[in-house]
This record gives C-alpha cells, structure tokens and sequence, in this order.
C-alpha cells in the first residue's frame, strides 16, 4: 500500500529527537554560511566576484537536478543562459556560443522562478507555467504529453519501460489530482510554526507522491523545495545546492523515496536523509566560497605585477579550473602557444610572485594557485 491511499493521508508525522542533532547542525551551517555572506566575504571579494559565485551555483543546480533524470546539459550553455536572464556580464568565464536551447532555457526558468520569486504565493498556475517550461516541445523522450494541467491519466514510477519493468510507486488516481494539489498549495503557503527547512522536506516528498504532471515531477519537487529553503533563507541569491548533493547520493535518494511512499506516514528517516543531504550542501558551499575568496585575493595580488599577457591569461584560466588542481609546463605551452622554455621561465616568474607553488622537484613539477593570506 502506498502512504497517498492511507485514509489518514497527508497526516504526515515525525520523531522530534530522533531529528533534533541534524535540525541544529543545519541550523548552524546555514547560520554560519550566511554570516561569511553578510560580512567578510562580500567586503573581501567585491560584487562582481559574489555575483559570479552565484551564478555558478545556479548553473550546478539546473545541470544536476537535470542529470539526476538523466538528462545532461551543457555547463557553459546553461551559465550562459542563466547570466542573460539576470543580465549578469561576468568577465573570464566560459560561456557557450551560438543560438539559445529551448530545453535548457525552460528548466534555468524554473529554476530562477523558485529562488528568485520565492515571496510570491505558489499557484497552480505557477505550477502549470513551469511544468510548460520543461517541456516547450509538448514532448517528453516517448512521445506527447500533457502540458500547462495536471495529467489525466495514471503514473507508475518504473525501472525501464523496456527491460526489467519493475514497479517502483504508482500515484494517485487522476481524478483525485485537484484536491490533492488544492490541499498541497493550501498546506504549503499556510503560516504555521512548523521549521521552514523542515517544510522544505516534506514538501519534496508530498509533491512527488502526489505525482501531479505526466513527466517532470522530480525537477518540480526539487524546485518546490528550493522555493521553501530561499524562503528560509531569506535571500534572492543561491549559493549551495541541494540537487548536487542529491546526485552525489542519487542511489540512496531513490532508495529512501521509495521506501518512504510505502508503509506508514512517519516520515522520520525521510526528512533525517534530507537533513543530512543539506548539511552536506552548507558544507561544500563553504568550500566553494573559501575557492572564491582565493580568487578574489590572487586577482588583487595581480593588479600589483606586471605580468605578461601569456600569465594573465594562464592564471585566470587556472582560476577558472580549466587545468584542475594542477598546472605543468606542457599545459602552460599547449594553452599559451609558446615555447618549452618560456612556458617554464614564465611559471617560476609566477612562482615568485607567489601566485603559484610549486608541488614537485622532478620532471613532473606541477604547481597549484598558492594560498594568500588576507591583504
């Protein structure tokens, strides 16, 4: 039996204690992530850098609550749509050519929608208008679907429609879609004491049990729950996500989702998974920013050097990851298009300055970008 035919449905529930250690460890990352934001770290990297850093951040939500359906998307096109639309102009970064991807632009509109327009009330049109998004076509990769209403026939949640057709959950009935959603929208804008993160939560998994579009239902539910955490927040721009975390545990997700559409509504170990999937997004979202601090500081140290063209060009690249965590003397030649021997003078110059160190003594030195402290 699954939990939407339980006659107590959506009468979800949980243990307290069991969720309090998490409930405080998120309460503090996502404090302390967001005191660096109001202080040090917008005062140190200036707001060209902090715009770049959300952007980013952006761009990994769209491309990974994408792949997490398996559809992959190309970075560069996804930044670069995303950056049009908030009329964002970042000098450095790698943005894609040509003409713009329907499919990418509906999924990036979603996505700004949620964290950008997180004060507006959800609607079922708002719904209807990003389920639209995801799908300008009218098609999904098997054919024609139902677009802008919910679906009008039934859903079953399979392995492979084609080899192993294992039935993972089946949704409710197309006839109870309406008061369904009108009873998920009417709980979801209610002003109640309940934790915001914890709203977050619940509300990815009582969205996608009720399974209200013919396709789409993931990225929506994760929309949702982006929604719910920038109402948390507080704040228009992103700067950790949650979906790149998901990704990274995509096999456990799956796993606790449907376990947690069978059986009883105690939702504790649901919401106890998602709690810890969020405390790992604060937590490389530290990671991330202290990447950007360093950029900002290696970027000031350079307006001091007179470098050549040939480093500019190399250590923004650097910066930008185009080489990873390691830059050798052949790297240097190949992007630079210059000699062995300059792309090695140019490197201990860089070494010198100290903007580069040097990991090795062998044939193999590499160096990495070298840690500056604060100036």
């Amino acid at each position: 039996m699954y939990i939407h035919d339980l006659t107590e449905w959506p009468s979800f529930y949980w243990d307290e204690n069991r969720l309090k250690p998490l409930l405080a460890e998120v309460n503090r990352l996502q404090r302390q992530l967001f005191d660096d934001l109001s202080h040090s770290f917008f005062d140190e990297i200036g707001s060209s850098l902090r715009d770049e850093a959300a952007l980013e951040m952006l761009t990994q939500e769209v491309v990974k609550t994408s792949d997490i359906e398996g559809e992959k998307l190309n970075s560069d096109q996804v930044r670069s749509s995303i950056a049009i639309k908030l009329g964002t102009n970042i000098g450095g970064l790698r943005f894609a050519q040509g003409q713009p991807n329907r499919n990418i632009d509906g999924i990036v509109n979603v996505v700004l929608d949620a964290t950008h327009r997180w004060k507006e009330p959800r609607t079922p049109e708002r719904l209807y208008a990003w389920h639209a998004s995801l799908f300008p076509s009218g098609l999904n990769d098997f054919g024609k679907i139902t677009i802008g209403q919910w679906r009008d026939g039934p859903m079953q949640v399979v392995s492979s429609p084609f080899n192993k057709h294992r039935v993972h959950f089946e949704a409710p009935e197309s006839n109870r879609l309406h008061e369904e959603m009108e009873k998920f929208i009417t709980w979801f804008e209610a002003s109640d004491s309940l934790h915001p993160v914890l709203k977050a939560g619940i509300a990815h998994l009582y969205f996608v049990t009720i399974h209200p579009f013919d396709d789409g239902n993931g990225r929506i539910a994760r929309a949702i729950a982006d929604l719910a955490m920038a109402r948390a927040d507080g704040v228009d721009q992103r700067f950790y996500s949650m979906s790149a975390q998901i990704k990274s545990d995509q096999k456990q997700y799956y796993i606790i989702l449907e376990k947690s559409q069978k059986g009883t509504l105690d939702i504790s170990e649901w919401l106890e998974w998602f709690l810890d999937c969020l405390c790992r997004s604060f937590q490389w979202a530290q990671s991330a920013l202290q990447a950007v601090i360093r950029k900002a500081r290696v970027l000031r140290r350079m307006e001091k050097l007179q470098l050549n063209e040939r480093q500019q060009k190399i250590i923004l690249k650097f910066l930008n990851g185009e080489f990873g965590e390691r830059l050798n003397a052949t790297k240097y030649k190949n992007s630079a298009s210059c000699s062995a021997d300059t792309a090695n003078r140019d490197l201990k110059q860089l070494e010198k300055f100290e903007l580069l160190e040097r990991m090795g003594q062998t044939k193999s030195t590499a160096y990495s970008i070298k840690d500056i402290l604060r100036e």
